[in-house]
């Protein structure tokens, strides 16, 4: 006896990023090869099997469903009652209420949706609306809607380890949506540490989207990270991008700590009572000593100055120096510019 035929519904699991970060990022079904096997359940064959005009193509159906949004998955009490539709063609199984809970535009007017509009949309043979829900397809490819729908459910999708681009469109895509960036992208929530964690790598597009839409919770620590970026070579795009008020807050830091490393350079060691072997006018070797080295650093001053490179100019001045008071003196004036570099204000 011949076995009998299935159609498949495939479970293909979500995005994740490729070790070579230069490779482009692609849709989630071509993805499966760096995953588990997915795993696959059959349906029943269609009514029409066999018949002459029905395509191999049209009985093999797969369709391409969230490994986390997916039918039976344990997100809620209740049953989902909506499926999204992404870009390249990936299902995510999701509750009405949830989504109009977290947005103020009825998710861009898009809840709740006519079904009779959408069930054509499902593959030939595979009903999925009939017990589930309508079908809603968005313009967003299946990586940004990860990231959506795990942030508007509070869940943290790091394990995909979304690009920093497809983190920047999703935030852009979250606010269309009416989502509260303010409330879902506080310092508290999954999405601000996963973006907060790309800092180092990509400083400037995750300040320039803090800045869009205004999270300066987010701006203040990233800002740290650009205090090294030439700001004359800021593109246009980017200076649009930020908008006048943080595009001034990064300028005003980056001026204010070379103002302040000035001001800190400028004194020089405190003179000590005169010996028989150093008076005042051989202390004057150490106030001209000083006076050229701190010109040098003032000179070349940088808002990422380390306290390295202070100590590298200045700390060789003792080298000329043979009284050990003055050695001494000289020390604790580098420790002390040191300590106060060190506390000067590195963020916005």
């Amino acid at each position: 006896m011949e076995n009998p035929e299935w159609d498949f519904l495939q479970f293909v699991s979500e995005p994740f990023e490729v070790p070579d970060s230069s490779a482009p990022e692609r849709p989630v079904a071509e993805k499966t090869t760096f995953s588990a096997p997915p795993s696959q359940v059959p349906t029943p064959p269609l009514s029409n099997k066999g018949s002459p005009g029905e395509s191999t193509s049209e009985l093999n159906a797969v369709v391409s469903v969230s490994t986390t949004f997916f039918p039976g998955a344990n997100l809620n009490n209740l049953p989902p009652d909506v499926i999204f539709l992404s870009s390249d063609a990936v299902f995510f199984y999701v509750h009405c209420h949830h989504l109009l809970a977290a947005s103020d535009n009825g998710f861009c007017s898009l809840l709740p949706p006519k079904s009779s509009k959408t069930a054509a949309l499902a593959p030939k043979g595979i009903n999925l609306s009939d017990d589930i829900g309508p079908i809603i397809p968005l313009p967003e490819p299946s990586p940004v809607l990860n990231v959506i729908l795990h942030t508007i459910y509070s869940v943290s999708c790091a394990h995909y380890s979304p690009a920093i681009e497809t983190l920047v469109i999703a935030l852009d895509s979250l606010r269309r949506y009416g989502v509260s960036l303010s409330q879902y992208c506080a310092p508290s929530t999954p999405l601000y540490a996963l973006i907060l964690a790309h800092a180092p790598i990509a400083p400037l597009e995750i300040y320039s989207a803090a800045a869009r839409h205004d999270l300066y919770e987010l701006a203040v620590p990233v800002s740290a990270h650009l205090l090294s970026y030439p700001l004359p070579a800021l593109s246009d795009d980017f200076s649009h991008r930020m908008g006048a008020v943080y595009l001034k807050r990064l300028f005003f830091l980056h001026l204010g700590r070379i103002d302040a490393l000035k001001r800190l350079l400028l004194p020089p060691p405190h003179p000590h009572a005169p010996t028989p072997d150093c008076d005042f006018t051989e202390q004057k070797k150490l106030t001209r000593a000083w006076a050229l080295a701190s010109a040098y650093l003032a000179w070349d001053a940088r808002p990422d100055l380390s306290t390295s490179a202070m100590e590298n100019a200045l700390c060789p001045l003792a080298e000329h120096l043979n009284c050990d008071v003055c050695k001494q003196t000289l020390a604790e004036r580098i420790k002390q510019l040191i300590v106060q570099w060190s506390v000067v204000k590195r963020t916005i």
